[in-house]
C-alpha cells in the first residue's frame, strides 16, 4: 500500500466531501482504538474544525486513559482540534430504569450494549447539529462488509465512512504512518459496549488477521470444502456472520407497491 498517497487521499476526500455538503468541520467518537484515533487523526489532518467526543458508559479506565492521551496529542499537534467528554453512564442508567425489567439473558446483555452504541451515536448527532459539522465513521472494511461487526444505528449512524475501504492490517499501517500513539497501535482491539475488557476476538471468535483470510478466501470463491482444522472454523465463522449480518451491509429493503395497485 502507497502509505502515503493513501493518506492524502483520505485526507482529500474528507475536505472535498465537507466542502461539496457545505459542512463546517467533523465530529468523532474517540474510543482509544486504532480505528477511531486513525480517522480522528485523518479529520485533524485536513485543517477543518475537528471535535474528538469521549463517550464513557462504564467504561474501563484503560479504553479511557489511552483516549484521552490520544486527543492530547491531537491537541497538541493540531490548533484546529477541541475536544471534550460527555459521561453518559447515567442516562444509559437512566433509560434502562425506564425499560421494563427482564431477566438477565445473552440476549439483554448485547441489546443493550446495542443501546450503548446508540446513544453515544446520538451525542455525536447533537454535536454535528450544533456546530454543522459531519460525523465520521470509524468502520474498517472487515468490520463493515465483511463480518458486521458494528450496530445497525449506533457506530454505523455516521455521515461518511473514511476508512471503511482498508482492511485491519491497512488501518494499522495507516497508524504506524500517522504516529499513533505506541498504546494504542498494542492494544488489542474492542468495541468497549459491555463495560469489560473482553476483545473483538474473543466475541468474533477469530483474529482480524484471520477474517482478512477469510474474506478474501470468500471472494476467490472458496467454500468450506477447500480447507481443514483452523482455517475451516475460521471461514466457517466468517461465513456465519456475514449472511448473519447481510441486514446491517444491505440497502434498507423496500416494499415496492406494482403500479396497478397505484390505480
Amino acid at each position: 500500500m502507497q502509505i502515503e498517497k493513501v493518506a492524502d487521499h483520505i485526507i482529500n476526500w474528507l475536505k472535498d466531501y465537507a466542502a461539496k455538503a457545505e459542512m463546517n468541520g467533523f465530529v468523532v467518537g474517540v474510543s482509544g482504538g486504532i480505528d477511531s484515533a486513525v480517522v480522528s487523526t485523518l479529520c485533524a489532518k485536513t485543517g477543518m474544525p475537528t471535535l474528538c467526543l469521549e463517550m464513557p458508559i462504564h467504561q474501563h479506565e484503560s479504553q479511557v486513559s489511552r483516549a484521552r492521551k490520544h486527543i492530547d496529542e491531537l491537541q497538541h499537534n493540531f490548533a484546529n482540534v477541541s475536544a471534550l467528554e460527555v459521561n453518559l453512564t447515567p442516562v444509559f442508567e437512566a433509560f434502562k430504569s425506564g425499560m421494563p425489567q427482564h431477566r438477565e439473558t445473552s440476549s439483554l446483555d448485547l441489546t443493550l450494549a446495542n443501546s450503548r452504541a446508540r446513544l453515544r451515536m446520538t451525542t455525536l448527532y447533537y454535536f454535528a447539529g450544533l456546530h454543522t459539522y459531519l460525523v465520521a465513521g470509524t468502520g474498517n472494511k472487515v468490520e463493515d462488509f465483511g463480518v458486521g461487526f458494528y450496530t445497525k444505528y449506533g457506530d454505523g449512524g455516521v455521515d461518511l465512512s473514511p476508512i471503511a475501504d482498508l482492511l485491519k492490517s491497512e488501518v494499522y499501517e495507516l497508524g504506524e504512518y500517522l504516529n499513533i500513539i505506541e498504546e494504542i497501535i498494542q492494544a488489542a482491539p474492542t468495541d468497549g459496549l459491555f463495560g469489560d475488557s473482553r476483545s473483538d476476538e474473543d466475541q468474533l471468535g477469530a483474529s482480524y488477521d484471520e477474517l482478512e483470510w477469510a474474506m478474501q478466501k470468500m471472494e476467490e470463491g472458496k467454500t468450506a470444502e477447500d480447507f481443514e482444522g483452523r482455517q475451516r472454523e475460521v471461514f466457517d465463522i466468517y461465513q456465519r456472520l456475514n449472511s448473519a449480518n447481510q441486514h446491517k451491509m444491505l440497502p434498507i429493503p423496500v416494499c415496492e407497491i406494482p403500479v396497478h395497485l397505484k390505480n
